[in-house]
């Protein structure tokens, strides 16, 4: 979240290029999956953290497809990945109600402990930056 109470997104590229993101509808059937937002960077990003608002997107993003309204009770999956297909980043899975428990300074993503367990934590974004790509 920004400031402003604008939804963003936040990606630690761990060693590989990101070209762009998608948030849809995370369902189990695969005929309910549902675009809801894409993004694609001006420049591949390489190994570090980038943030942009998701509407409007920031500088050096364009919206491929405008964020669409979020609807309570769904669940969505954001996630980056290169327009080959070659690579991707880890999904994250939130609820309205997630992201309404989020505040400035705070992301959200899924840490896979040691045994393999995922597990969606919030933390401050410097602890995101620290512990994403050794969490993955």
């Amino acid at each position: 979240m920004t400031a402003d109470g604008r939804l963003l997104g936040v990606m630690m590229v761990c060693g590989h290029q990101i070209d762009g993101a998608i948030l849809y509808v995370d369902s189990d059937d695969a005929d309910k999956t549902v675009t809801v937002g894409s993004w694609t960077a001006d420049h591949p990003l390489t190994a570090g953290l980038t943030t942009w608002t998701l509407n409007p997107p920031s500088a050096g993003w364009t919206a491929d497809k405008p964020l669409a309204p979020l609807t309570a009770k769904t669940a969505y999956a954001l996630y980056g990945g290169t327009e080959d297909n070659s690579w991707s980043s880890s999904s994250v899975s939130f609820t309205l109600a997630d992201r309404d428990r989020l505040t400035p300074g705070m992301v959200r993503y899924d840490k896979i402990s040691d045994n393999g367990d995922e597990s969606a934590v919030t933390v401050p974004i410097a602890e995101f930056k620290a512990r994403a790509c050794r969490d993955m």
